[in-house]
């Protein structure tokens, strides 16, 4: 009995690109088709070709030109990817999608060189207080960009493909992540440190557990309203100290204000209690997973 190949050195025949494009390919034959060209250029050419041959070519051609110019873009020739580590890199790049581009990496910039403005032009000692304040929502603003009918102009198209839906934003997400753990960690452990105040690192859970609930909250609510209600439950939690009466201490924050802050983010008690929370939202956001393979209605 011959054993079967490896997944690895299977490809698309033409004649099953043929069906696919001409839509009698079996529902199982489809999927495996459809997840073997997110990781193989050759055989996504091959399908493409066959698909553009088709009776849909010229109404895809059309579709696909009107939705470009609906999002300003201006169509340039394209040359064919090869498979290679940098046609890998611009699919994970694709992935990431507007996580990584527009405003919101700019206002975490701006975030980060306000508190090194303060600290050290203006002698205000706590920036990094402020800062470690901020970090855990600043990751929502990503989130909020990253997924969603008011922010992704091809959001449509990608909900319905088969790595669209959860996995996707979760790719997103992540992304967002990697841009901010490393940036406001650093930046706050460059900043004077805040008697009472815990390291730069403090944040990194919170931010892990508001992240995650805002996924778990968009799964009823879309993204974009998740993440302003989560962000702004915990800038009503934690500002309130920072602006309030307390005489002033020598740091530039009041001192019983930043004893409040600080029980935000120190000791074991805070940190367990926000890993629980974070297990928590993952699990629940592992209920709610297939509430992304819907399209939003608001």
């Amino acid at each position: 009995m011959t054993s079967p190949r490896p997944a690895a050195d299977w490809h698309v025949t033409e004649a099953l690109a043929l069906r696919y494009a001409e839509g009698a390919a079996s529902e199982t034959d489809a999927w495996s088709l459809e997840k073997h060209v997110e990781s193989c250029s050759l055989c996504a050419g091959r399908v493409s070709a066959a698909v553009r041959a088709g009776a849909a070519g010229p109404a895809l051609a059309s579709l696909r030109a009107e939705l470009l110019a609906s999002v300003g873009h201006r169509p340039v020739p394209v040359p064919a990817v090869a498979a290679s580590p940098l046609g890998r890199w611009a699919r994970l790049w694709w992935a990431a999608g507007p996580a990584l581009r527009g405003s919101w990496v700019v206002a975490v910039a701006l975030v980060l060189g306000g508190a090194f403005a303060l600290a050290y032009g203006a002698g205000f000692q706590g920036a990094r207080s402020w800062l470690l304040a901020l970090s855990p929502v600043l990751p929502l603003g990503g989130v909020a960009v990253s997924y969603g009918r008011h922010a992704d102009p091809l959001y449509e198209i990608t909900a319905a493909t088969p790595s669209g839906g959860l996995r996707l934003l979760l790719t997103r997400a992540a992304a967002v992540l990697t841009v901010c753990v490393p940036l406001l960690t650093a930046g706050g452990a460059l900043l004077p440190p805040v008697a009472g105040f815990p390291g730069a690192a403090a944040w990194l859970l919170p931010g892990l557990a508001l992240t995650l609930a805002t996924l778990a909250l968009g799964s009823f609510v879309g993204c974009r309203a998740a993440a302003a209600t989560v962000a702004g439950g915990w800038l009503l939690a934690v500002t309130g100290p920072l602006l309030g009466p307390s005489a002033t201490g020598p740091t530039g924050v009041t001192e019983g204000s930043a004893a409040a802050i600080a029980r935000y983010f120190s000791g074991p008690t805070a940190q367990g209690s926000w890993a629980v929370a974070a297990l928590a939202c993952a699990a629940l956001l592992v209920l709610r997973r297939r509430s992304f393979d819907h399209l939003e209605t608001r």
